[in-house]
């Protein structure tokens, strides 16, 4: 079976991106590059591989990012416990997304029945979901 094994996120500013998802992650930056296209970090926690990029050219980026664009719209961490992961997120500068938590009616205080728990705002305002007990056919450890 295929296994997702790499995510890369634009960023505006990877050295940023990186502390942040190393400070309240605690993922390690296992690589560094700055080619023609990109500079950027690689980060990994033993499992996923996580590209950090600042692109320097628009054939590399790819097509334009409006509405219409369709491409990574959030991903997923899990947890050992949600409320140590709010104060790193809070201290990384990083907030709940209150407005789609509330309309998904999740948040630190409640839970939906599904594999939501708090969605937040990370680096560049990239969504970020943060879960104790994982996704629907994931393992929990």
């Amino acid at each position: 079976m295929a296994k997702i094994k790499h995510i890369a996120l634009s960023v505006k500013d990877p050295d940023a991106a990186a502390k942040f998802f190393s400070d309240v992650f605690e993922m390690k930056v296992v690589g560094s590059f700055n080619g023609r296209g990109a500079k950027g970090h690689y980060l990994s926690d033993g499992n996923l591989n996580l590209a950090l990029l600042d692109f320097k050219s628009d054939v590399v980026a790819g097509s334009g990012k409006d509405k219409d664009w369709v491409g990574l719209h959030h991903f997923g961490f899990q947890v050992d416990n949600l409320r140590d992961a709010h104060k790193k997120l809070v201290a990384a500068g990083s907030k709940p997304l209150d407005v789609v938590n509330e309309f998904l009616g999740v948040g630190l205080e409640r839970r939906a029945e599904s594999n939501v728990e708090v969605k937040y705002s990370g680096p560049d305002g990239i969504m970020i979901d943060v879960s104790e007990t994982g996704w629907d056919g994931t393992s929990r450890s």
